[in-house]
C-alpha cells in the first residue's frame, strides 16, 4: 500500500514515504492542504512512482497545526456558552494561579466568550452526580443569531450527563426549528463537555469545552477537504495516535499538538534504538521549538496541557512549544535589549535569505552569516541563499548575528530545563535527540550548556515529525471520572469496562492499556499509574518521599488502545567527522561544533560526542 505521512509547519510542510523518500515544500497558510497536495504529486512522480500521480494514494497520515494557528491567531467561530446558573464567569474567574508571579501588568488571554454570549440554565447536580435541581430549559435565555457554535458545560457532568444531553437535545430541536422556519439549511454545531473532556475540575472541562467549539467550525471544513487527497486520511492527536480525519474533525481540541506530537515518537524510537531509553527531544522549525522528556523508552504524558494561557484537559504528550524557530525575529525591545522571538517571519515572506521579500533579521539569517549554513544549501523548494540580503538586515537593525544565536539558545535552554531540571531530573544523565529543520543547528551549544555528553541526530531530522507521524499507531483514548475516591476495587472494575469499550471501538487492537490518576488525600494534583497500589512507589520516584498511611485517591480511570504500525525506517548515508564543520544534508543542517565528533550510530543515526 502506497502511504505517505505528512506535517505542517509554520514554515515548510514536509511529507516522507515508507521508504525515506522526502519532499519539503514552503507552507500555504491560507489554505495548508494545498502544500499538502502539492508535496503529495511531487513525491507521487518520484523515483519508482513516476506515473503515479495519476492513481490515487492509498493512505495519507497528517500532523496538522490548524487548530493551534487558529487559537494562536484567534480566528476561531463566534461561540456560546452555556453553563448552570451563576456560573458564566467560571472561564474568566479561572484559577488563583498568575502566569507571571512578579509582574504586576501581566494580563490573562482573553476570554474566548463575550460576557453577553454567556447563558445560564436553572438546575444542579450535586457532587456524586444526583440531581438537586431540576433543569429548567424554558428559562434558557435566546442565544444571539450570530452564534456560530454552542458550548454546554454544566456542574458534574463528568459524573451524570444526563443534563448535558437534555440541553443538547433541546438546542438541536430549536436550531431546526428556527432553519425550517428561516428556510436554511443548516445544522446545530454543539459541544457538550461530557463528550470532549469527561473529567473532573469544572474551569479546565469549560475552557477545553469552549476551546472545541471555537475550532470545529474552520477545523472541519479544512479536515473535509484534506479528506478527499486519499482514499484513507488519519490524523496525528496530540496524545501521539492517529484517527480519521472525520472523526478528527469533530475534537479539534485533541489536535492544539498533532505535528509535535510525531516528531517526539519518531525521536523516542531513535533515542532507545541507539542506547538512550532516558532523553530529552529537540524540535527546532521555522517557527517553534518543542521539547519533550522521554523516560524508559516512552515520552512523558499529560492530562492537560496549556496552550496560549488556555488550559486544555485531554490527553496528551507532555511537550512543552516556545517562539524560538529559525524564522524567529531578533530585535532591540523599547529598553535597548536583544530580543529573540516569539514573532515570526514564517513562511511569507520569510527569513531576508530566502529573497522571498523579508527584510527583518531571523535566526536561520544568522546561521547563515555565522557560517553554519552554506550559501549553496537547498532549503525545500528554495533557491540558492542570499547572504547579502541577510546582511543588510543585521546590519539595519543594528544587531550582531551571534547575539542572536546566543539569545535564542538561551530561550531554548530554559524550555530544556523546564523538562528536566524542574521536574527533578539532571539532564546531564541524558541524550539529546535535536531534530526539525533548525535543531541539529543549535544542538551541540544546547547540549554544553546543560553539561550533556551525547546528542541524537536520526536520519531526516528536517522531516522527522512527518517520519513519526507515518509510523504512529491507530489509537482511541478513552477517559472516565471516578467520583468514589476511595473505592479501588470499583475503579478497577471501571477500568475493565473502559477496555471493552475500547475493544470494541478499535477491534483490531493490539495492545490496550488501563491506569489511573491517583492522589493522597488533600492533594490537589495526581500521578498516573498502572494500579492505585502502585501509586506510593511512583510517588517517591517523582517527589522523593511517600506517605504510606495516607489514603490513596482515584479521581480517573483512563484507556489507550492503540493498533501499532511498522515506522519507517529512512536508510542514508552519512560520515564520521571531527568538527568543526557543517553537514548539509537535503532536509536539515547539522553543526558540529568544536571539541565535538560525529560517529555513525544504528538506525543511520548521527551521535555528536563532546571530545
Amino acid at each position: 500500500m502506497w502511504r505517505i505521512g505528512s506535517d505542517t509547519g509554520g514554515t515548510f510542510t514536509d511529507l516522507v514515504s515508507p521508504s525515506g523518500q522526502i519532499t519539503k515544500v514552503l507552507s500555504t497558510p491560507d489554505n495548508p492542504a494545498r502544500a499538502v497536495a502539492s508535496g503529495i504529486e511531487q513525491l507521487l512522480q518520484t523515483g519508482q512512482h513516476e506515473s503515479a500521480s495519476t492513481q490515487q494514494l492509498e493512505e495519507l497520515t497528517h500532523g496538522t497545526t490548524v487548530a493551534t494557528n487558529a487559537l494562536l491567531e484567534r480566528k476561531g467561530a463566534r461561540v456560546a456558552f452555556i453553563c448552570n446558573e451563576g456560573f458564566s464567569d467560571i472561564i474568566e474567574i479561572a484559577r488563583q494561579d498568575r502566569p507571571s508571579l512578579y509582574d504586576p501588568f501581566i494580563d490573562r488571554p482573553a476570554p474566548l466568550v463575550s460576557r453577553p454570549d454567556r447563558l445560564e440554565v436553572p438546575g444542579r447536580l450535586d457532587a456524586q452526580g444526583k440531581e438537586i435541581a431540576p433543569l429548567e430549559l424554558d428559562k434558557l435565555p435566546q442565544m444571539p443569531s450570530e452564534i456560530e457554535a454552542v458550548a454546554v458545560c454544566l456542574l458534574h457532568s463528568d459524573l451524570n450527563p444526563s443534563h448535558e444531553i437534555a440541553l443538547r437535545d433541546h438546542l438541536a430541536q430549536a436550531t431546526l426549528d428556527i432553519a425550517a422556519a428561516s428556510n436554511i439549511a443548516t445544522a446545530p454545531d454543539i459541544t457538550c463537555s461530557h463528550e470532549i473532556a469527561p473529567e473532573f475540575r469544572e474551569y479546565e472541562r469549560a475552557s477545553t469545552t469552549v476551546l472545541n467549539s471555537y475550532l470545529r467550525p474552520r477545523c472541519r471544513t479544512y479536515l473535509r477537504n484534506l479528506s478527499q487527497l486519499a482514499r484513507q486520511v488519519l490524523v496525528m492527536t496530540s496524545a501521539g495516535g492517529l484517527l480519521p480525519a472525520l472523526q478528527a474533525a469533530e475534537a479539534p481540541a485533541r489536535l492544539l499538538l498533532s505535528g509535535p506530537a510525531g516528531g517526539v515518537r519518531a525521536a523516542s524510537y531513535y533515542a532507545t534504538a541507539n542506547g538512550f531509553a532516558n532523553a530529552v527531544t529537540l524540535d527546532m522549525g521555522g517557527t517553534s521549538t518543542d521539547v519533550c522528556l522521554v523516560l524508559g523508552g516512552q515520552p512523558a504524558p499529560a492530562a492537560q496541557r496549556d496552550i496560549d494561557g488556555y488550559p486544555v484537559r485531554v490527553m496528551a504528550l507532555d511537550v512543552l512549544t516556545i517562539g524560538a524557530g529559525g524564522g524567529s525575529i531578533a530585535a532591540l525591545d523599547s529598553g535597548g535589549a536583544l530580543k529573540v522571538g516569539p514573532q515570526s517571519a514564517g513562511a511569507q515572506p520569510g527569513p531576508a535569505c530566502y529573497g522571498l521579500g523579508g527584510t527583518a533579521p531571523t535566526v536561520t539569517d544568522a546561521n547563515l552569516l555565522c557560517g553554519r549554513l552554506s550559501p549553496t544549501a537547498r532549503l525545500g523548494n528554495l533557491g540558492a541563499l542570499q547572504p547579502e540580503a541577510a546582511r543588510r538586515a543585521f546590519l539595519n537593525a543594528g544587531i550582531d548575528p551571534q547575539g542572536a544565536l546566543a539569545v535564542v539558545n538561551a530561550n531554548m535552554e530554559q524550555a530544556l530545563r523546564a523538562v528536566t531540571t524542574r521536574r527533578g531530573i539532571d539532564p546531564r544523565q541524558l541524550a539529546l535527540v535535536a531534530f526539525g529543520g533548525a535543531g541539529p543547528l543549535h544542538a551541540c551549544e544546547l547540549a554544553e550548556l546543560l553539561e550533556m555528553e551525547t546528542v541524537v541526530i536520526p536520519p531526516r531530522a528536517g522531516a522527522l515529525s512527518a517520519v513519526g507521524i507515518l509510523g504512529a499507531p491507530r489509537q482511541v483514548d478513552l477517559v472516565s471520572s471516578w467520583g468514589a475516591v476511595l473505592d479501588h476495587q470499583g475503579a478497577q472494575a471501571q477500568g475493565e469496562k473502559l477496555r471493552q469499550q475500547a475493544q470494541a471501538q478499535l477491534p483490531e487492537a493490539d495492545e490496550i492499556v488501563v491506569s489511573y490518576d491517583c492522589r493522597y488525600s488533600g492533594q490537589s494534583h495526581e500521578i498516573q499509574v498502572p494500579s492505585p497500589e502502585l501509586f506510593h512507589q511512583e510517588h517517591r520516584r517523582q517527589n522523593g518521599y511517600s506517605r504510606q498511611d495516607t489514603s490513596v485517591e482515584v479521581t480517573a480511570v483512563r484507556c489507550v488502545a492503540r493498533v501499532n504500525r511498522e515506522a519507517p525506517l529512512p536508510d542514508i548515508d552519512r560520515e564520521a567527522v571531527s568538527g568543526p564543520v557543517v553537514i548539509a544534508e537535503a532536509d536539515t543542517t547539522i553543526w558540529v561544533a568544536e571539541n565535538w565528533s560525529a560517529e555513525l550510530g544504528e538506525a543511520s543515526s548521527l551521535i555528536l560526542r563532546r571530545s
